[in-house]
């Protein structure tokens, strides 16, 4: 017999087992095919930060229990300025809440299959009608799904996604007890989420403490390994040398420990999406990418492109004769631009000119985001040219032209590559 479903889904990370929670829901026989072994599961996917806001526990009905600690604050810091703004957040186990997600999902009739590696797209007459997985198996179904990150076996091989190296981020975090939250001269992190600018510590990239309870705390940090971070990078420091020089220098973890087992490694692109769908298929989460280019926030954003899917298999295959042209299926990329990550190249544009900036500009940047009324603080985070305006100061036009003739410069490489 046909190995077959209405949808299948490689991948059962968040933005994977979403959307097959969603579509179980609506009575659609799902299947999801995760690499991992599920008496693991999620050792070796276990890489977010776990930071997410109230919002997207409320829109996804996630419960409290796979949050270690509910904060109070968004907390920035520069070398020697910080700013704070309340903003109510939720830093997640993130193993606990994937598992949760499996496990939803299942007991609304998703199917899964772990200790399965997808290889590749089932083809026939030049659709994609299935999923080939750990080499010779095979499974069919109506719409197919690519939630497996920056792997993307199927989305690259069907040509949605084109991944470049240079827009690869990669990042590590350790967790920590001692951590001293409330040091002289620093914020007060008590049930905050603290992120650092700084050349110095994360070059073209932010460093982070998220306060997860009593002394305890997620501590790391990300870059681009692009030429922003080799212009401010010092020759043969790894990723982890400056996370281990910054815990050196920082008086805040002069008495802290790590955490045994509670060390996280991942990497994800920071690049406009291009394609999102094709004929009875689409790229979900950081397949796409998703992950917001401004803060890294992509646990919302992937749940959101979760959701977006189910909604594109629902009204493509309720009629009678299912629609899964690429027209049809195109509706998800519709919906991804609308509502799952609304100004997204604004955004993207926002992060290359932020990491562009020098140290010291970081100061007076905290400094005036102080006095900014709080709707256009709002619109600045959002994208809005008008409320950016309102943070530039004389001194930043040099910046600005230099961050213009990069643009332009990279327009001129790319329209001179081969198609």
């Amino acid at each position: 017999m046909t190995d077959r479903f209405d949808a299948v889904i490689a991948g059962a990370g968040p933005a994977g087992a979403q959307c097959a929670r969603d579509l179980a829901a609506r009575d659609y026989d799902v299947l999801v095919l995760e690499t991992e072994s599920e008496d693991d599961f999620p050792r070796r996917s276990n890489k977010s930060t776990g930071g997410t806001f109230p919002s997207m526990m409320a829109s996804f009905d996630i419960p409290d229990e796979v949050v270690m600690h509910f904060t109070d604050d968004v907390v920035i810091e520069s070398p020697n300025a910080f700013f704070v703004r309340e903003q109510t957040g939720a830093v997640l186990d993130f193993a606990a809440f994937k598992r949760f997600l499996v496990r939803e999902g299942r007991e609304r009739g998703a199917q899964y299959r772990f200790d399965a590696r997808v290889s590749g797209p089932l083809m026939e007459d030049g659709e994609v009608v299935g999923v080939s997985y750990n080499r010779s198996e095979e499974v069919y179904g109506d719409m197919v799904i690519d939630a497996t990150g920056p792997s993307a076996p199927l989305a690259k091989e069907l040509g949605v996604v084109d991944l470049e190296r240079a827009n690869q981020a990669i990042g590590v975090e350790y967790e920590f007890d001692g951590v001293a939250l409330e040091r002289d001269g620093f914020a007060d992190l008590q049930d905050s989420m603290m992120l650092r600018l700084g050349h110095d510590v994360a070059p073209g990239g932010y460093a982070w403490i998220f306060h997860t309870g009593e002394r305890t705390a997620k501590v790391g940090l990300c870059y681009l390994q692009n030429d922003r971070h080799r212009e401010h990078a010092e020759d043969g420091v790894s990723i982890d040398g400056y996370l281990e020089r910054w815990l050196d220098s920082d008086p805040r973890f002069e008495h802290a420990e790590r955490i045994e087992g509670r060390q996280h490694r991942g990497s994800a692109h920071i690049q406009p999406p291009g394609k999102l769908s094709t004929d009875r298929f689409m790229a979900i989460g950081d397949t796409v990418p998703t992950i917001d280019p401004l803060w890294g926030e992509g646990i919302r954003v992937g749940m959101r492109s979760a959701r977006a899917a189910a909604a594109t298999v629902d009204a493509c295959l309720t009629p009678s004769t299912p629609r899964t042209s690429a027209e049809h299926v195109g509706v998800y990329d519709r919906l991804w631009h609308r509502d799952v990550a609304p100004r997204s190249r604004a955004r993207l544009l926002m992060t290359k000119l932020l990491y562009l900036t020098p140290n010291e500009r970081y100061d007076s940047l905290l400094s005036d985001l102080r006095d900014l009324d709080p709707e256009t603080l709002r619109g600045a985070n959002a994208g809005s040219k008008l409320a950016i305006a309102k943070l530039l100061r004389a001194g930043d036009l040099s910046l600005f032209a230099r961050f213009a003739k990069e643009l332009l410069e990279g327009r001129s490489v790319r329209s001179k590559l081969p198609i």
